[in-house]
């Protein structure tokens, strides 16, 4: 059995590229031959994926596992903490919540986890080649480093050298990555054998000057720079541009995606976006509204919330007028419910609300429950009506999390015993996550807008699947062209 190796990216902030650099790494390895995974101790993020078993782990490993060819499994990510608003946090441990808790209350958990850091990162080293670890935000917060187990406390817990990831994009790269190093201690400097340059515009003759100073005075080697890229892979929640991203062209469906204070696993709607004539715009003012194909409510941490925050600033009174003119509405988990007739949360689940009316476009009204489910879903369509008219027998698959239990008086459009799925003519409202995954059912809504708009249909030519596999492809060879990797061997301790 070949000696486990490993490897760890930190950036000098949030938002420099250690995600996408993993994912570029996780690939190269792979096409290398070797079994590679990701590893994230701890993971702050609302995006969130389901596993095959049900545990719930942070979506930036659930790709990277992708680009890895691999099952992602809860311990690529055994802590995930889902801000929940009111400045609390559910923690996820090992797949699986812990309960919410506010940022004192986690400090004192915290110590106690290395345990499970531990356990879960031995899975790993017991069946993988090579681990790519992850760091969050950056490595030198001085204020939390000494009960840090996620950046260079992480890297000494498993003995793992480590590659500093610096974005030029946003200025200041050369005092960003002396800074980061400058306020190392000596051994934790020790481990960083390598620095990438992330998200340059312009050829690289013009920085090599800089380069050639920069490593004159870290005394560590510049192992590439890596271009700004335009490529479809998923992105870390906050740090998302997609949200002010606005469309060059004039595209012949436009889709509004109602930006929820509290959206989560806003990656739904990526399938949807990588359609050539579907413009994606994320809206915040019922201004915005009115004039688009489709209008998707997309999952939320905290559906009260923001259901009552969309009745206030009169997005729902907007949503409602474009229901009556026969626009199609999409609510996705949170956005499902909140397109029922009420919210009820006895047990204080959200907060101190106890129940809230729904937009009422559905009859259906949810109960939020202590237990969560999270389950992965695979079935078939049994009631194809009003926009899902002529799906019968289509595939119908993603994943759930949600606290809530829905009961419904709408048609059903599975045959299982619980709510997953209603349709009522342009309403359609479901749990299940990665909805538009499913191409026969995206293909025949989108269709129906094209038919509507005397447009001509049109049918995808691959899964989104397999689109997300062609971008991890151009990941690789974009990396490997930028990136010295037989340098990062030498890091890795030789192929």
């Amino acid at each position: 059995m070949k000696k486990h190796k490993n490897i760890m990216v930190v950036g000098t902030s949030s938002g420099a590229g250690k995600s996408i650099t993993v994912t570029g790494l996780c690939r190269a390895f792979l096409k290398d031959g070797y079994s590679v995974a990701p590893f994230k101790s701890q993971n702050m993020a609302l995006n969130s994926y389901i596993t095959k078993s049900g545990h719930e782990m942070g979506r930036a490993q659930a790709v990277q596992a992708l680009a890895c060819e691999i099952d992602c499994e809860y311990y690529m990510n055994p802590i995930l903490l889902k801000p929940t608003g009111d400045r609390r946090i559910q923690v996820i441990l090992n797949g699986k919540s812990i309960g919410n808790m506010n940022g004192f209350e986690y400090g004192k958990t915290k110590g106690t986890l290395r345990e499970d850091i531990l356990e879960a990162y031995g899975k790993i080293k017991d069946n993988y080649d090579i681990c790519v670890l992850e760091g969050a935000g950056s490595p030198v917060e001085i204020n939390i480093k000494d009960d840090d187990i996620v950046n260079m406390g992480m890297a000494e817990m498993v003995d793992a050298p480590v590659i500093l990831v610096a974005d030029i994009d946003r200025g200041g790269v050369f005092a960003s990555i002396v800074g980061t190093l400058q306020l190392m201690e000596p051994e934790e400097r020790a481990r960083v054998k390598g620095v990438i340059i992330n998200k340059f515009r312009g050829s690289v003759d013009i920085l090599k000057p800089g380069l050639e100073k920069l490593e004159e005075i870290i005394k560590i080697p510049v192992l590439g720079v890596m271009p700004y890229f335009d490529l479809d892979i998923e992105d870390e929640d906050g740090l998302t541009e997609r949200f002010n991203k606005k469309s060059l062209k004039n595209k012949n469906i436009k889709v509004s995606v109602i930006k929820l204070k509290h959206i989560s696993n806003f990656t739904d709607l990526d399938a949807l976006g990588a359609i050539e004539d579907v413009e994606i715009n994320y809206v915040t003012s019922f201004h915005e509204l009115g004039n688009e194909d489709l209008i998707v409510i997309p999952g939320s941490k905290n559906t009260i919330d923001d259901l009552k925050i969309i009745k206030e600033n009169g997005i729902a009174q907007e949503i409602i007028k474009s229901s009556r003119k026969g626009t199609p509405i999409v609510g996705i988990c949170g956005g499902f419910q909140i397109l029922g007739q009420k919210v009820l949360d006895p047990h204080g689940i959200e907060g101190d609300i106890e129940e809230l009316p729904g937009l009422g476009l559905l009859d259906v009204e949810t109960i939020m429950e202590k237990e969560k489910m999270t389950t992965q879903y695979s079935g078939k369509i049994e009631n194809s009506q009003g926009i899902l008219e002529g799906l019968d027998g289509a595939p119908i698959k993603g994943y759930e999390i949600h606290q809530g239990v829905t009961i419904s008086h709408e048609a059903a459009v599975t045959g299982d015993k619980r709510i997953v799925a209603v349709v009522k003519e342009n309403i359609f409202g479901t749990y299940i996550h990665g909805i538009f995954d499913n191409k026969e059912i995206t293909d025949e809504i989108l269709n129906k807008i094209r038919r509507k708009k005397g447009l001509e249909e049109k049918f995808s030519q691959m899964t989104f699947e397999e689109y997300r596999m062609g971008e991890l492809d151009k990941l690789e060879k974009i990396f490997r062209e930028n990136v010295d990797m037989e340098r990062v061997y030498e890091i890795l301790g030789g192929r």
